[in-house]
């Protein structure tokens, strides 16, 4: 009966990451709207960060997860490091490949989930994963994605995660209802219940551009910082600082982000 309550178990959690949300979310209109609200001046600040950070050498071999459409791997590809991009997105990998490719870059493009791809036999120098998707993935897959990281990189290389999701930065300003401009033509408008037993964010997020609306839902997943650190440890990455910005201001309860840096065992 035990053997059957586990088997049962880990069967819902295959499932539920089958379909997970962010499989399908990265289409159409909400892809745009994402591709849309980056800045590049900030883009070029966190890619100055990165090559910081990482310690990057002109040999680094450096792993982008969840690269989307490179904004962070096409840069440092052009300053001379090579890059493995991982992203889920078909179209976003597909430009990620037609520019490294117009411009020679050494940048290798994987489509399909990070946690499931096989990845080539490297160990990875450093490591990155920016762009407020480290909230994506609940306790048990976030086990899983740490330790694949891990798994590929040096001893002594270097891992930078992004998130907003921080317990400590989400739920002291939590809104329940909040919306902002995206771009010049597209509203983002997002209600959100928080679960607190499960530690996660339950979205319902629409777009409207003109007369095309698009409504889809997420979840994102609310870590204290006492967990990441644990979580990382347990993957064998020594979590060093917490940086609340670019200009290494350390991170604080009520701070909007925090990039975590990390060091494999």
């Amino acid at each position: 009966m035990i053997l059957a309550t586990f088997a049962d178990y880990f069967l819902e959690l295959i499932i539920a990451h089958i379909v997970a949300w962010y499989h399908t979310f990265f289409q159409g209109l909400p892809q745009v709207a994402w591709k849309q609200n980056q800045e590049e001046v900030y883009t070029e600040w966190e890619v100055d960060f990165l090559q910081d950070v990482l310690e990057l050498t002109p040999e680094s071999q450096v792993l982008d997860v969840m690269a989307g459409y490179g904004r962070h791997a096409l840069p440092l590809a052009r300053r001379g490091y090579t890059l493995t991009g991982v992203d889920i997105s078909e179209e976003y990998c597909q430009e990620m490949d037609k520019e490294a490719k117009s411009e020679q870059l050494s940048v290798t493009v994987l489509q399909g989930d990070f946690v499931e791809l096989p990845l080539p036999e490297v160990l990875y120098d450093a490591a990155y994963c920016l762009g407020n998707s480290f909230c994506f993935f609940s306790r048990e897959v976030m086990v899983a994605f740490l330790q694949k990281i891990s798994a590929h990189m040096q001893p002594g290389g270097r891992f930078v995660a992004h998130t907003h999701l921080l317990a400590e930065s989400i739920l002291p300003h939590f809104q329940e209802r909040n919306w902002m401009p995206v771009g010049e033509d597209i509203l983002y408008i997002a209600h959100n219940e928080y679960d607190a037993l499960e530690g996660v964010i339950n979205a319902d997020v629409t777009y409207v551009q003109g007369s095309e609306q698009v409504t889809r839902q997420i979840k994102q997943y609310v870590f204290t910082l006492a967990e990441m650190k644990h979580l990382f440890t347990q993957a064998g990455l020594t979590l060093t600082e917490v940086f609340a910005s670019l200009d290494g201001e350390l991170f604080a309860l009520g701070d909007e982000q925090a990039y975590l840096l990390a060091v494999k065992e």
